[in-house]
């Protein structure tokens, strides 16, 4: 079978067609960039679940506009407007109702309460392990010992609050090579932290369940302070 390449890459592609395209473009995202600038936001990492679904939302607005000469602008404009109004307009009762700001944006989560992680009803973590250890490797954290509280915040961002490093205790690792030593055996008999919930415990080389979620996998603690 052989590929038709001018067919894939120009079809009935002409100069005309080309520059109307790059026109187009041009003006949609120009209207992107001021929905953003009016919206209030400063960056990605400030919008929320439901601000990141209207950009979603707009994708689809201003693709067709962009390179389909039977879809024109003005439709698309009036799409635009009326999100942002719709935006404006829940923002707005966002600000009288908490309720109503719950509702829309979510609730601050715990993740993290006195060097250990909260679990749910199942017994289990309620995040993505790998992704939040790299977000603390980030924050110069070595294990668990070192932070009082983390919280993931309604913008995906987490807020971290460490102890100071005289209260400093141990905790799970975070780093690779120390956190992949886990196992069900304890050895040498000493400090050991569960893996699933980063309970802290003195166990022996007895196969032992964590008291607090139930598994059996185990990694030796650390309790160095941090550095920044």
């Amino acid at each position: 079978m052989e590929f038709d390449w001018k067919n894939i890459f120009i079809n009935d592609l002409h100069w005309g067609l080309a520059g109307e395209v790059m026109v187009r473009t041009l003006i949609m995202f120009t209207l992107i960039l001021l929905f953003l600038r009016f919206s209030g936001k400063k960056g990605v990492r400030q919008l929320s679940l439901f601000e990141v679904a209207i950009i979603i939302g707009l994708g689809s607005a201003a693709g067709d506009p962009m390179f389909n000469q039977d879809s024109a602008i003005g439709p698309a404009v009036i799409v635009f407007v009326s999100i942002l109004l719709f935006y404006r307009l829940l923002t707005y009762l966002a600000s009288k109702s908490e309720w109503f700001e719950r509702v829309l944006e979510g609730a601050p989560v715990y993740i993290i309460e006195e060097g250990k992680f909260l679990i749910n009803n199942s017994n289990e973590p309620m995040f993505a392990k790998d992704e939040f250890f790299a977000e603390m490797r980030q924050q110069s954290i070595e294990h668990l010992g070192q932070v009082k509280t983390a919280i993931l915040e309604t913008n995906g961002e987490i807020s971290f609050y460490y102890y100071p490093d005289e209260e400093v205790k141990p905790g799970l690792p975070v780093l690779p090579k120390a956190y992949n030593k886990k196992s069900v055996a304890c050895k040498p008999p000493g400090k050991y932290a569960c893996t699933y919930c980063g309970l802290v415990d003195d166990l022996t080389e007895e196969k032992n369940e964590c008291p607090r979620c139930h598994k059996d996998e185990w990694v030796a603690a650390i309790s160095t302070t941090r550095v920044t």
